[in-house]
């Protein structure tokens, strides 16, 4: 594989402000319960994240839109009910957010977008919280007045010293009234948590938290903070309260402090003073025998109660995990999971353990999505890459051998790659999806709202790197409905479009090979059905309802005549391009509209005139795909085309589909026989080696060289030849929890809570790697980010070295290649015929994405070439050239940060 290390294609990441979770804890009767993270950042964008037992696969992205931010994030969980015939129904869960305006924001997670909206008269929305719920009793579930309350209520605080209801009876979401006014303009609602259904405590900007009666307005109770320190400001800001299991009461304010207030007095209990700055978050554990809290100066503390009759809460420890702010966390228990999660400017989000605090590492997930923003033209060796709403198209030129000319002082790096174009796209929804065809000429772009083509055509023959745009019409009722995936099929005769989450359709394009006019799309798109799924109704109807249908990919054939996609369940659906029959089979399938009024004969005549007599066909081996055992993260077609795809032999030539999991299980399958390869039988998940299994960061993308597949993942690079098995399983060793790992037995992580792995006795500091530099100079990277040694008080995390850039890169190939070719001298006769089964690397971090290009496979040489790395085989074998680009956080501007005494920035 030649690589182009690439990190000039620009991805901004966004600040973290809100992080929310479905349950904050779940008992083992509610082990059905679906839990999901809700990460919410300051360019709109909400993501889905589900924690699998420690694995944090990110789901979906609800993107958001122009000068949008998320800063509140709620769920709101129904009580389970049991139905007539016994079977148990999970509660709805809803998702809400505010964005310091006066809107309260509804999301419909199936179809990616909100999903309603409302205000009132009122200011800016600083605060939000959810009026929880009365669990029945064996009395008939009446309270001491004997009112049963089942009213479903959004408390919000406002700027204006506001406290507002929201209704979210039967499904809906309105303004109910204004509770609360200040008679202070200058208070406001900061922070607010609930102690029980009808009481709710309120941080204020005023040096005060104030407790409210729900039922009447009341004023219950007002507890002052007094003063700021000396030299500090006249008032203190209480940035966040909590609620002790519905007892004591925590705020954490603008003085550094952390106050316990008795819950009964409303007296203050307890002063802590474990900050150089501000409090901004704080976060409990469910039996409330912990507290967690995040500052300014990027601290998080643990506390814990002392036993005895004089029991008053004591700092355990501190860590510095992020690099600035830590302005939110949330927790959660259940599942054998109990960790915190946080956020803040440092867009990366930090699973810390909170049961086993101080006995398990942590976990720093990526900043960067799961689904890669880039994709490429192979023919034309353009690189597409998007965020928000702006697209960047970027050409990589030939590889750096042919780039001799070094003149004028540039290195041959900086020549290899020019931006070409930037398309800002109007309206105000964020990008969902965008894909470029294989020859450059068309880039579709989707939004929630609209979908829009473009054409690409160089200027001139003498001037190729001057794109002209142009603008493809499309049909407007298909464009206003938006689509949340696309993708262009390899021939660029087929755009596949997701709307509404689950609906698939497809569209014809027409080219004129005579001519480089702008290519022509039929108006009337080609609605596919997907095959019905028996769904249990109780899982349907509660919980995350249809969530987990939303398709999440979409992969063509490369001879374009197949067509794949796979939802968040696992299943997977097919269709074949072939010719159009006289009448058609299937309702649905093959019609261009949803309009079933209109005659079989007239879509036929529609077909003939779209596809020139071909129709999309429903696999009819498509039901003997097997389900995935969980959410997929990468499906993708192998290079091979087929020359007997319709044969029901097992042993006939097929496609070849291959699907990774979030487990992970790594299934390659034959579609149209609607089975697994012969490869994938002899090789399961627990036969493939102990350094995949043992990857903690999840597979993104895939990509093809013949039998060889590359999988690669935010910090990782593997190879697989599918033309050989794996070699058998190594002997019984210890692995990272220094728990004995059977042969031929699934490996079992052990008992870890989410975060991540058990601490070795005598650990110190988090794990590192060596990055060779030269081939005498190496240094140190950490792993897991910026972790001081919790012993030092006034320790302070260093970023890495900021010359680390795209001119160290040509020294550091030259010493990764001096280990592959010493590797390779050491390997057998034997292994070195036929090639590795398997190969793999760490050093490149993080990846954004890996991108093919080149229309011609080339055969390796021994040395390789100057385009990049070569993997060490020493027969000559199909070459593919890829464009990896990293995204190291080093490379991006962060806003200023807190620094106390000693401390500087590098």
């Amino acid at each position: 594989m030649d690589i182009h290390r690439c990190r000039f294609v620009p991805y901004p990441p966004s600040a973290i402000n809100a992080v929310a979770f479905s349950y904050s804890a779940i008992s083992k009767s509610q082990k059905g319960a679906p839990v999901r993270l809700a990460i919410g950042r300051a360019n709109g964008d909400i993501e889905i994240w589900n924690p699998l037992n420690g694995l944090w696969h990110q789901e979906t992205i609800l993107h958001g839109g122009k000068d949008r931010s998320i800063d509140g994030l709620v769920w709101v969980t129904e009580p389970d009910q049991v139905l007539q015939d016994g079977t148990k129904l999970v509660g709805k869960s809803r998702l809400f957010s505010i964005g310091y305006t006066s809107t309260v924001t509804e999301w419909d997670l199936e179809k990616r977008r909100p999903k309603k909206q409302a205000s009132g008269m009122h200011g800016d929305i600083w605060c939000l919280a959810a009026q929880p719920f009365v669990t029945t009793t064996k009395h008939g579930g009446k309270t001491s007045n004997g009112v049963v309350q089942n009213g479903k209520k959004l408390v919000a605080g406002t700027m204006d010293g506001s406290l507002v209801l929201y209704s979210i009876d039967d499904d809906d979401l309105r303004f109910d009234k204004i509770l609360v006014r200040s008679s202070s303009k200058k208070t406001k609602m900061v922070s607010i948590a609930f102690q029980n259904r009808n009481i709710v405590v309120v941080g204020c900007s005023d040096s005060a938290i104030r407790v409210y009666d729900m039922r009447n307005g009341n004023v219950l109770r007002k507890m002052t903070l007094g003063s700021d320190l000396a030299g500090g400001n006249k008032e203190i800001i209480v940035w966040s309260v909590k609620c002790l299991d519905g007892r004591d009461i925590v705020s954490g304010d603008s003085t550094g402090q952390v106050c316990i207030w008795d819950g009964k007095t409303y007296t203050q209990a307890q002063r802590l003073q474990a900050h150089k700055q501000d409090v901004l978050s704080l976060a409990t554990s469910a039996d409330g025998s912990t507290i967690i809290s995040g500052g300014m100066d990027r601290r998080t503390v643990l506390y814990r109660k002392t036993s005895g009759a004089a029991a008053r809460w004591s700092k355990v420890w501190h860590r510095r995990y992020h690099s600035h702010d830590v302005k939110t966390m949330a927790s959660f228990e259940g599942n054998g999971i109990s960790v915190i999660v946080s956020g803040g400017p440092d867009a990366n989000p930090i699973v810390v353990p909170l049961r086993e605090a101080g006995m398990e590492n942590h976990r720093t997930l990526s900043q960067l999505p799961q689904t890669p923003p880039i994709q490429s033209a192979s023919r034309s060796r353009l690189i597409v890459s998007w965020w928000e709403r702006e697209v960047q198209v970027w050409r990589l030129r030939r590889p750096l051998q042919d780039l001799v000319d070094t003149s004028d002082g540039k290195s041959g790096v900086d020549k290899n790659w020019k931006m070409l174009a930037k398309i800002l796209i109007k309206g105000e929804a964020n990008i969902t999806s965008a894909t470029v065809s294989n020859d450059g000429s068309l880039l579709v772009v989707s939004t929630t709202s609209d979908i829009k083509a473009f054409h690409l055509k160089p200027r001139s023959e003498t001037k190729k790197d001057e794109l002209k745009i142009s603008k493809v019409e499309l049909q407007e009722d298909l464009c206003k409905q938006g689509a949340i995936q696309v993708q262009i099929s390899p021939d660029g005769r087929w755009i596949c479009a997701v709307q509404g989450g689950s609906k698939v359709s497809v569209l014809a394009v027409q080219h004129d090979p005579t001519s480089d006019s702008k290519p022509a799309i039929y108006p009337k798109a080609i609605r596919l059905q997907r095959i019905e799924r028996k769904i249990q109704k109780h899982i349907s109807l509660g919980g995350l309802g249809q969530y987990d249908r939303t398709i999440t990919h979409i992969a063509f054939s490369p001879d374009s005549k197949m067509l794949a996609v796979a939802d968040l369940a696992g299943f997977i659906d097919t269709w074949i391009l072939g010719p159009l029959r006289p009448k058609l089979q299937n309702g649905i399938n093959g019609t261009h509209d949803e309009d079933q009024s209109a005659s079989e004969s007239e879509d036929e005549e529609d077909h003939e005139e779209v596809a020139g007599g071909l129709r999309w066909a429903r696999n009819p081996k498509g039901s003997l795909i097997p389900k995935l055992q969980a959410s997929p993260t990468v499906l993708s077609f192998s290079n091979h085309i087929p020359t007997s795809a319709t044969s029901e032999d097992e042993s006939a030539d097929d496609y070849i589909l291959l699907a990774v999991t979030a487990r992970p299980q790594v299934l390659v399958i034959h579609p149209s026989l609607g089975s697994l390869t012969p490869w994938s039988r002899r090789n399961p998940i627990a036969r493939f080696p102990v350094q995949f299994r043992d990857t903690r960061d999840l597979v993104k993308g895939a990509l093809w060289s013949g039998d060889r597949v590359w999988l690669y993942g935010t910090s990782f690079l593997f190879m697989f030849d599918l033309s050989q098995d794996l070699p058998e399983p190594a002997q019984p060793k210890s692995s990272t929890n220094g728990q004995l790992v059977k042969q031929g037995t699934k490996r079992k992580r052990g008992p870890d809570t989410g975060a991540g792995s058990k601490m070795e006795i005598g650990a110190a500091g988090p794990t590192k790697v060596l990055r060779q530099i030269t081939d005498e100079a190496a240094e140190e990277i950490s792993l897991d980010g910026p972790a001081p040694d919790p012993m030092d008080e006034d320790d302070v995390s260093q970023p890495a070295d900021e010359s680390e850039s795209d001119d160290s890169d040509d020294e550091a190939r030259a010493g990764d290649l001096a280990l592959l070719r010493d590797a390779q001298d050491k390997t057998s006769d034997s292994e070195s015929k036929r090639g590795l089964a398997f190969w793999h690397t760490y050093k490149y971090r993080p990846i954004l994405g890996i991108v093919p290009l080149g229309d011609e496979q080339e055969e390796a040489t021994i040395n390789g070439n100057g385009a990049g790395d070569m993997v060490p085989h020493e027969k000559a074998r199909e070459t593919l050239e890829v464009a990896l680009v990293e995204r190291p956080l080093w490379d991006v501007d962060m806003p200023d940060r807190y620094l106390g005494e000693g401390e500087w920035e590098k």
